[in-house]
Formats: structure tokens, C-alpha cells, sequence
């Protein structure tokens, strides 16, 4: 008695099952009848649901957006102040849909433990912050014999370690980190993010080496500042400095020696876990990679012409473009065949492989 009339007695033993026990609201034709104040709200909510059937989405990935979690408003601010302080390098931020997914990633690792190589303004990073922090909830934090619960980079448990060079972009991921850990990713934190474009004196270069916060009382985050992250990475590799494995490694790094990254993290189990990710950013490179793929040589910059660009400096950017597009194009032939790994390449913004390792 409770189905809509243009279902009635299509219903299966189960469906009824449910409805019975679940003592369902009044029929729909009731709830202009004097309805209760629940019937209310759920013909509201109804309403609302209705009213989003009818938005028109020109495109796939304006309806993906709208029909998942909404990016949290801090992210929205990091990207904001991203354009602010760093204006040419704005292109640059994983964006909504990519740090969904590392978010995501993360918070179904096995412990949260984040190696990031390339921090930039920490949009990544406070993804991935989010990410280890759920893990850690879910999982539990720390080892049991660690008197504190926070994970660290030596002691195991839910934990991001983000490398960089650039003490400008450190400046200002160091910002958003501390307001993360104050505030949150909600409504409160990205007011406080805001105010970062008011007050600049706020913003300063990174002076330091590192600098460590702490999120949710369960998850570690430390920025360190390198001048050779590869360099950095193989000393890992080799045993030369204390810490616990990392479940994902993110390379948005240098991108003409993105195999030397792999070696290194794949030689043994010191850095990424047997059975961990390395995920590599980049890997479409604005789509040249198609060029580069056409030729068995890539693309040879040296056919370019002024017919390209009157603009110099335009085809010089046009040349060290397709260039990098070689080495991405050569990176990713080599890695597919790499019998240490198995890939699957993803066409997100600029393309994102997910490299697990065997």
C-alpha cells in the first residue's frame, strides 16, 4: 500500500520486506494532505533532488564534479592564494578531481604514509593529509609501542613526507599546512587561508630545513627542503637515514629522470612498501605525447620554424615543451615493460599513472 501507484505489485518479497519493517513514510498523493513535518522534509529533499535533475552539464567532467564530495573550501583557498603568490605557477595544483583521488588513495593505504616529491604550495599535500589522517582513524595510529599515537617518519603510522626546493613555494605551503593543522580543511580554515592574501607578512620565504605540524592529533606531516630529491631518495633507498616504509610515493618532480625515480624506489622495500603505489604526475604532457608517440625518434624540435610563433620566447617554450613530451613518452614506454610493476595510466588532467609495485 505504500508503492507508488505505477510500481504497485512490482515490488519483490524483499522490497516489501523492507518497507514493512521499516515503517515508510505515507504514500507520496498523502503528503499535500496535511502533512507532518517529516513528510515535510521529505518531500523538501525530494524537491531538491528534482531540481538537480534538471541542471544541464555541457560536459563529462562538469557532471563527474557535480555528482561527487564537493572539494573541501579550504583546497578552494590554497588554489586561490596558489594564483596570488605564485600567479605563473597556479596550472599547477592537482585541482578538485586528482585531489579527490590522492585524498582517496591515501585513506585506503595500510598505515597513511605518504612520501611526496614536490611540494609546491601543499594542495597535494593537504590532500593527502586528509587521506593518511581517515587511514589512521580507520586503522589505528601509530605502532602500539610508541608512546605517542601521532605517526612520524621514523616510528611507522599515518604520516606525509613532502620534499622541495623552492623556498618561495615552501613559503607558502608551510602557511597552508599550519592552518590545516589549526583548523581544519572546512569553513573555519579556509577563512583563516583567506586572510593569507590580506596580510602577506605571513607568507615568507622558507628559511629553515624543515618544519612539522600535526593533524587531527594522528597524523604527522613534516615539509623538508632539499636540493636534490632524487639524491635525497636514493640515500633512503641506500639505508643513510632513519624512517619507516611509505604505502604511496607521489612523483610531481623532475621530469627528465622519472625512471631513476622508480629504480630507486622499486631496488628494495627501504622507501615504498612491497605492494605500494608511485603515482607520476604529468605523464600526457599537454598532450604531446601523441607527437612524441607518431616518430620511432619522438618529436625532433629542431623541425620547428618560425611558422610556429613569431614570438621567440613562444617557441622556445614550444621546443623545451615537446622536449620534456620525449622524455615523458620514452618514460612511459620503459615503465609499461618494467616486469617489477604493473601501470595503469589515467587520462585525469594532465594524466596520473598509478604504478603498484610487485
Amino acid at each position: 500500500e505504500y508503492c507508488d501507484d505505477s510500481f504497485f505489485g512490482t515490488c519483490s518479497e524483499g522490497c516489501k520486506g523492507r518497507v514493512v519493517n521499516s515503517g515508510m513514510a505515507p504514500k507520496r498523493k498523502n503528503l499535500g494532505e496535511n502533512p507532518s513535518s517529516t513528510d515535510k522534509s521529505l518531500f523538501e529533499e525530494e524537491k531538491k533532488e528534482e531540481a538537480n535533475d534538471d541542471v544541464i552539464y555541457s560536459t563529462l567532467d562538469d557532471y563527474s564534479s557535480a555528482h561527487s564530495t564537493k572539494t573541501a573550501p579550504l583546497l578552494r583557498e590554497i588554489e586561490k592564494n596558489t594564483a596570488h603568490f605564485l600567479a605563473s605557477g597556479a596550472h599547477m595544483v592537482s585541482g578538485s578531481m586528482q585531489g579527490s583521488l590522492l585524498t582517496t588513495l591515501s585513506s585506503m593505504s595500510r598505515e597513511g604514509r605518504i612520501l611526496e616529491i614536490g611540494t609546491f604550495t601543499g594542495y597535494a599535500t593537504a590532500c593527502f593529509l586528509e587521506g593518511a589522517a581517515a587511514a589512521g582513524n580507520c586503522f589505528g595510529g601509530a605502532a602500539d609501542d610508541q608512546k605517542e599515537k601521532v605517526g612520524s617518519r621514523d616510528g611507522g603510522g599515518p604520516f606525509v613526507l613532502s620534499l622541495e626546493r623552492d623556498r618561495r613555494a615552501l613559503g607558502v605551503a608551510s602557511a597552508h599546512l599550519e592552518v590545516m593543522a589549526d583548523f581544519g580543511i572546512g569553513k573555519e580554515g579556509a577563512e583563516e587561508a583567506a586572510k593569507l592574501r590580506g596580510d602577506v607578512s605571513q607568507v615568507k620565504d622558507f628559511d629553515g630545513d624543515s618544519i612539522s605540524f600535526t593533524y587531527n592529533n594522528i597524523a604527522g606531516c613534516e615539509l623538508l627542503r632539499v636540493n636534490d630529491a632524487l639524491a635525497t631518495i636514493e640515500e633512503m633507498a641506500l639505508g643513510s637515514s632513519t624512517h619507516a616504509a611509505f604505502d604511496i610515493v607521489f612523483v610531481d618532480a623532475d621530469k627528465t629522470r622519472l625512471m631513476e625515480y622508480v629504480n630507486a624506489l622499486v631496488s628494495n622495500d627501504r622507501v615504498l612498501k612491497k605492494g605500494g603505489l608511485i603515482l607520476v604526475d604529468n605523464v600526457l604532457w599537454k598532450g604531446l605525447v601523441l607527437d612524441a608517440a607518431s616518430s620511432n625518434n619522438g618529436y625532433d624540435s629542431s623541425s620547428d620554424d618560425g611558422g610556429l610563433s613569431e614570438d621567440k620566447e613562444l617557441l622556445k617554450k614550444n621546443r623545451r615543451a615537446r622536449k620534456l613530451a620525449n622524455k615523458m613518452h620514452r618514460f612511459n614506454s620503459a615503465v609499461v615493460k618494467d616486469d617489477r610493476v604493473e601501470v595503469l595510466m589515467m587520462n585525469l588532467r594532465d594524466g596520473l599513472s598509478m604504478i603498484r609495485k610487485r
